[in-house]
């Protein structure tokens, strides 16, 4: 078993720590971070990968470990990076080429890529090259970063987050579907952060219509580092709005165009083409039925092959359970707040009825923690 140092557990950290300054720009690629010190552990130079298309983390630090060494090789020096090197020509040209050139002596990755193009291949290239190569330190952080890209490189589906919001006693609206609010304005602007990480938002025809919400990202209400807003235009998630039946009018909010296209695209997935007159933003995708509903299993793969590693999912019970019943969630994040509506109130999923305990779905708890007034609960699935 390998042995790391203290100061590569440090230099690692730094790099993690980096790779979250790109999660809400880096997508459809991972978040990755970089660090390079000499064999005194001075750190030399940093970077993280900012933006689809622009430099990798790598090239960025050594950008600096440039202007450190003033030109000269970084003999002896130690790359930490929280994904292995890339070794193939994509927008940007390979990292393992940079670091070899750079004179970097060795080179710590947390993980190895999950992308086939990449997958060891960039650990092997600068091992032929003389330098020494790791492999596994604070890798749990590193796949807690890229977990949707994680699952789409190994899967070919995303990552599925479903949100939910209910009273103590577990209901998400009144009976006669009323729901604003039943959390806090903090727990409202947790959920913009959450929709800003995300490569798309999903939503179901009966929300859209009866909340006639934006699913836009808030920007103004996340106060975002200077360093996140110096990477341009912060991007909108794909807006997918399923409607089997061509309910949702041109009339909605969220199908207004907007002047910057501020609020993002839209993706109506149907069985049928809606013929009315939707604005540019506005696309369509014919999904399969499977029944007299659409296919969720093909639905979620058509996103995974659309290059989103993300799905950010806010719905009402019946698109919650069909996704619960097809074993398609990854992830429940519920904010639960100290209100209670009664027994005729909306429940959280609207599925089978289970008789027996041996069907009962089970979860993992994540993390639970006060935002505001309410709880937040987050649980992972058992698939």
């Amino acid at each position: 078993m390998i042995q790391f140092s203290k100061t590569d557990h440090q230099m690692m950290a730094r790099a993690i720590q980096l790779a979250k300054r790109g999660e809400y720009t880096t997508a459809p690629n991972p978040n990755v971070g970089c660090v390079i010190s000499d064999g005194k552990g001075v750190i030399l130079g940093e970077g993280w990968h900012k933006k689809a298309g622009t430099p990798h983390a790598e090239v960025h630090a050594l950008e600096q470990v440039a202007i450190s060494l003033k030109g000269a090789p970084a003999k002896g020096a130690t790359a930490y990076v929280t994904l292995e090197p890339c070794n193939h020509y994509g927008r940007t040209p390979p990292c393992t080429d940079a670091l070899v050139r750079a004179g970097v002596t060795r080179v710590i990755a947390a993980m190895v890529d999950p992308n086939p193009l990449v997958s060891g291949k960039g650990l092997i290239k600068l091992q032929d090259a003389g330098i020494k190569t790791e492999h596994g330190l604070l890798q749990a952080g590193a796949e807690q970063l890229n977990r949707g890209f994680i699952k789409r490189m190994r899967t070919g589906k995303p990552w599925v987050t479903v949100k939910l919001a209910a009273s103590l006693d577990g209901k998400t609206a009144l009976a006669n579907g009323l729901s604003q609010w039943i959390t806090g304005s903090l727990a409202r602007q947790d959920v913009q952060r959450h929709r800003a990480k995300s490569c798309a938002i999903l939503s179901g025809s009966g929300t859209v219509i009866a909340d006639n919400p934006m699913l836009n990202v808030r920007y103004s209400e996340l106060h975002l580092a200077d360093d996140v807003l110096a990477q341009g235009d912060l991007r909108q998630p794909l807006r997918v709005l399923l409607d089997g039946r061509n309910q949702l009018p041109p009339s909605l909010s969220c199908l207004q165009p907007i002047e910057n296209n501020l609020a993002g695209n839209i993706l109506l997935v149907n069985g049928k083409l809606n013929e009315h007159p939707f604005e540019q933003h506005v696309s369509q995708w014919q999904a399969p039925f499977n029944g007299n509903k659409l296919d969720l299993e093909k639905v979620i793969a058509k996103l995974g092959e659309m290059q989103l590693n993300n799905i950010w999912v806010e719905a009402g019970a019946k698109l919650a359970g069909a996704l619960l019943q097809n074993k398609l969630i990854d992830e429940l994040i519920l904010y639960q707040a100290p209100k209670l509506i009664g027994g005729i109130g909306q429940n959280l999923f609207d599925t089978m009825t289970i008789e027996v305990m041996d069907e009962v779905v089970g979860l993992t708890w994540a993390d639970i923690r006060q935002v505001g007034d309410d709880i937040k609960m987050t649980a992972l699935f058992k698939h």
